[in-house]
């Protein structure tokens, strides 16, 4: 119990001198699941330790949200209250920092019906447009971390007997994020974004014109818009205070021309879509747009995704990540896509982040679409990376090079 509680410390210690990056005199906001009040108190103490002026927790209780769902009025999931958007603008427009300690129960909205679900994710969206711009142009500090709950830890350690597997999660979630026993994971990670960044500089320094994805299932060619940036590992924000939005990362990504993707491609690992899984995606695209899509279980979950505005049918996002990654090697699925993305090359329907752009932050939405970046209220990743997969890559004069070769880079 003394080394968990001591390995719980170094996490706590990693996500606020590395996450989220707590600046002296700066306000926190943590959404935290119930389960982890332990762990949410360390974090609020050493968020204090590094210098926050205040620290507001948010809780969030699943059974809670379920209960909603079964019996609220049928007009309940268009509504989101303002002031809770207002809350959000707010805190970034202030400067402030959001810890999300955010895992949902891959089959909380079973047997929901799921027009309801996709009603509320829009209704929310919509009010909270202006603060997720404000996360998208790295004006608000924030940070995407895991901890384990029970519903969570029985859907990905099924094979293991119950009262083994929130343990199991803790060891794997340590594990993903460079904690053990005998290292100071705040170096380790200052390493690790170092390796991301030389791939970063290495894409960045090719000025690929296009890549083209093969894999059983998928043959995708995306061109990419003028003036694309590779980013990996972390980011500045407003202030020039570096942190890292999603913990655990393996990737490095950047945004497609909105209307440049033509092909097919097929996902390779479960989508937990808000609480639904969506399994077997497959999408064809035409100049940009999903045309054709289909899924072996949760299409219906997909189709919402799709019409929830235009720009949800076009890609925001392609991110590289090498099939023998940390998180990968662990061979399990975690449902939940804030940590499969890093175990495969994903891509994302929705919304580009304009920090992908040269001057991309300075844009309005016109000018983000007639520079090729894609605007939508959503932005949901799924994997298509998988030991098969093969990317090349295509120079300026046409030369055409490998990129990715059985999963991994090709050099």
């Amino acid at each position: 119990m003394k080394d968990f509680n001591h390995m719980l410390e170094k996490y706590a210690e990693l996500v606020i001198k590395v996450g989220v990056n707590i600046q002296p005199g700066q306000v926190l906001l943590v959404q935290s699941p119930l389960e982890a009040i332990d762990f949410t108190r360390l974090v609020v103490s050493k968020a204090y330790e590094a210098g926050a002026k205040f620290v507001q927790v948010d809780w969030d209780d699943e059974k809670i949200t379920r209960i909603r769902y079964e019996k609220a009025p049928d007009d309940s999931f268009g509504y989101y209250p303002k002031w809770q958007a207002d809350t959000m603008e707010q805190l970034a427009e202030g400067g402030g920092a959001v810890l999300h300690i955010k895992v949902p129960d891959p089959e909380l909205f079973r047997g929901i019906d799921s027009s309801k679900v996709s009603t509320a994710v829009k209704a929310a969206a919509v009010a909270r447009e202006k603060y997720q711009s404000y996360v998208r142009n790295n004006k608000v500090t924030w940070s995407l971390i895991k901890a384990p709950t029970k519903a969570w830890a029985d859907k990905v350690f099924a094979d293991l007997p119950e009262e083994q597997r929130v343990a199991a999660m803790w060891e794997a979630v340590f594990q993903m994020n460079r904690v053990t026993a005998d290292n100071d994971p705040v170096s380790a990670w200052k390493e690790h974004i170092q390796t991301l960044k030389q791939k970063q500089e290495f894409m960045n320094n090719k000025r690929y014109k296009a890549l083209h994805y093969r894999a059983p299932g998928t043959d995708l060619h995306v061109v990419m818009p003028e003036g694309y940036l590779w980013l990996g590992g972390g980011d500045y924000n407003e202030e020039g205070n570096y942190f890292v939005a999603n913990m655990p990362t393996e990737e490095i990504y950047t945004m497609p021309h909105r209307m440049g993707v033509n092909g097919t491609v097929t996902s390779t690992l479960p989508l937990n879509l808000n609480g639904r899984l969506v399994e077997g995606i497959k999408l064809t695209f035409k100049d940009g747009k999903v045309i054709e899509y289909d899924a072996t279980s949760g299409r219906e979950h997909l189709t919402s995704l799709l019409e929830t505005d235009e720009g949800a049918s076009y890609l925001g996002e392609m991110a590289l990540v090498p099939f023998d990654s940390p998180i990968s090697q662990m061979k399990r699925v975690f449902f939940n896509t804030g940590i499969d993305e890093n175990a495969s090359c994903h891509f994302a329907l929705g919304s580009s982040y304009p920090v992908n752009i040269e001057g991309g932050t300075k844009l309005s939405k016109e000018e983000l679409l007639a520079h090729g970046a894609n605007v939508s209220l959503t932005h949901v990743d799924f994997m298509v990376g998988s030991e098969e997969l093969e990317i090349d890559g295509e120079l300026p004069d046409g030369t055409i090079e490998p990129v990715f070769r059985n999963g991994v880079w090709a050099n």
